[in-house]
């Protein structure tokens, strides 16, 4: 069974699914399992990490389908600790290594560092690897418009994609706002929150109820009218597929705008300020 999923355009053009797949804590074989039948449902983007310990697992998972690897959009990210251009090249290269792949169509630096302040040291890295071939697209993830701001004017390249953390508790008006002045595309890493009470909410919950679709749909409905990619995480095949059937409906203004009002200052889940936080 697959599902169309709509793409968008990267400013470096190449294009990616406007609803990927992530992939955190899904490892081992019940991990593989579990992307493999993701891909088969329909999924063609799929989000890991050097950190998340499951490249070997996903490389494992496109084994496991007969989707063509070019219909494919493989993404993973460089940890912390190898934010020195040696290391970050090394890296790559074991990212490859790991899930057995030529390439990665999209590579993201996972956090910014700001203390350890080397990830232009990190961007150069990811920008050479472009250039040979080891990787399709480059961006970055949980930056902020400063750090980016400052790989523009020192490498004269400006990131593809963010991914950040954005849900309807927490949904970075002002970050999206200059991604889309600056051509920079934005995915959402826990796009549904994590949290009970976001499927819990009332609110959500009448929404909903008016388009006869669930809270997840509706959600994830919200990313995509905000031009965001969510990358919903589930081992659940009903629940993949739930999760892609969200283009046959559209949420009205008032429906956007109730949705925004959810917003909190407070809103991030644990608390990672981009502009302290360091990832080891």
């Amino acid at each position: 069974m697959t599902n169309q999923i709509p793409e968008i355009t990267l400013n470096d053009g190449t294009h990616i699914p406007a609803i990927g797949f992530g992939t955190y804590k899904l490892w081992g074989n019940d991990g593989a399992a579990a992307i493999a039948t993701a891909i088969d449902n329909g999924y063609r983007l799929i989000d890991a990490a050097y950190n998340y310990e499951n490249e070997g697992t996903v490389g494992a998972a496109l084994k496991r389908t007969s989707v063509p690897r070019e219909e494919l959009r493989i993404a993973s990210k460089l940890p912390g600790r190898y934010h020195t251009y040696d290391k970050a090249v090394k890296a790559i290269q074991e990212s490859l290594y790991r899930a057995d792949l030529d390439y990665y169509d999209l590579y993201l630096i996972h956090w910014p560092n700001p203390i350890q302040d080397i990830y232009v040291e990190a961007w150069q890295a990811l920008v050479d690897a472009k250039k040979w071939g080891l990787i399709r697209s480059i961006g970055v993830s949980n930056f902020l418009p400063e750090h980016m701001e400052r790989l523009k004017k020192e490498t004269g390249v400006l990131p593809s994609i963010n991914q950040v953390e954005l849900h309807p508790f927490f949904n970075q008006e002002e970050q999206r706002k200059w991604h889309d002045e600056h051509g920079v595309a934005t995915e959402s890493w826990s796009p549904l929150a994590r949290a009970n009470d976001l499927f819990t909410n009332d609110t959500i919950k009448e929404i909903a109820s008016k388009h006869g679709k669930s809270i997840s749909q509706v959600i994830l409905r919200w990313h995509y009218q905000h031009n965001t990619v969510p990358i919903p995480k589930s081992a659940s095949p009903k629940r993949q597929l739930e999760n892609i059937t969200v283009f046959d409906f559209a949420l009205d203004d008032d429906d956007m705008t109730t949705l925004d009002k959810l917003t909190r200052p407070d809103g991030r889940m644990n608390d990672q300020d981009p502009a302290v936080y360091e990832e080891f």
